[in-house]
């Protein structure tokens, strides 16, 4: 069974595919600006989704002064948050409307210093995909790829992406145990 069998498009999917009516020439710009408001810290470090697909999500980043360490590359926290980007808006594109994806873990290696502008390159497998529309609850390692504009990659990182049921969560209470009742919201306050 393929994916596009089991895959119905969630609500990111399907709000950036409203961005179609929008000129292909200012299309990226809308979607930069759409995401970067969705999560401002993105907004921030003015990250360009220039890629963005169920299967595969590309994330740049320039390396300009907002951005940079004190050598003049980008800074070891915005190269983080390009790959975490890329991973999260790959998840994001696959779980169901009814789940929430979470960061699970993240490793990150820094083997050498960065030249210039960097790209973030996140994918996922169709079983990934797959998984994610048949299960509630499950998690994934998520396969990233950052390199800087020589062709280099200046970190190796992993990704481990979990997602779960998005309503409300259930606490148990022990057996025997009365619930309680719920404070009103202005006494809360109080």
């Amino acid at each position: 069974m393929t994916y596009a069998a089991v895959s119905k498009p969630n609500r990111l999917v399907r709000s950036l595919k409203q961005l179609e009516v929008v000129p292909a020439f200012a299309r990226g710009w809308a979607r930069n600006l759409v995401l970067r408001r969705a999560v401002p810290f993105t907004g921030t470090a003015r990250l360009d989704f220039a890629v963005m697909t169920p299967e595969r999500v590309e994330v740049a980043i320039a390396n300009e002064r907002r951005v940079q360490n004190h050598i003049k590359g980008v800074h070891a926290a915005a190269m983080t948050l390009l790959a975490e980007t890329a991973t999260g808006m790959v998840v994001g594109m696959n779980v169901r409307d009814d789940c929430l994806p979470l960061a699970k873990e993240l490793k990150v290696a820094f083997k050498k210093r960065t030249q210039g502008a960097l790209r973030a390159v996140a994918v996922l497998t169709e079983q990934q995909r797959a998984l994610m529309q048949a299960s509630d609850k499950g998690e994934v390692t998520v396969a990233v790829q950052v390199s800087d504009e020589s062709g280099a990659q200046p970190i190796e990182c992993v990704f481990i992406w979990a997602w779960i049921p998005s309503g409300p969560r259930k606490t148990s209470e022990p057996s025997g145990a009365k619930p309680r009742a719920a404070k009103p919201v202005r006494a809360a306050l109080n």
